[in-house]
């Protein structure tokens, strides 16, 4: 079975060139605090999460979130 998966480094790294923290999104964005620690589990996030993160930061979906391969496992 391939376990494939999300990153949400591109995220993080757009959050540093910003200035920003993670209470920030809570607080700027309106996201909840579960929401917050879903992108550091890698978790799946809504579309409507995504948009309101694109919105924010007036980028493209690609700027917050990297597709990223899996590895085999049994």
């Amino acid at each position: 079975m391939w376990i494939m998966g999300i990153s949400y480094k591109p995220l993080f790294h757009l959050m540093i060139e910003r200035g920003m923290i993670k209470k920030d999104l809570v607080e700027k964005v309106g996201l909840t605090s579960t929401i917050v620690a879903k992108f550091a589990k890698n978790e799946h996030i809504s579309g409507d999460t995504l948009e309101r993160l694109c919105a924010y930061f007036n980028c493209q979906p690609g700027d917050i979130m990297e597709y990223v391969p899996g590895s085999k496992t049994e």
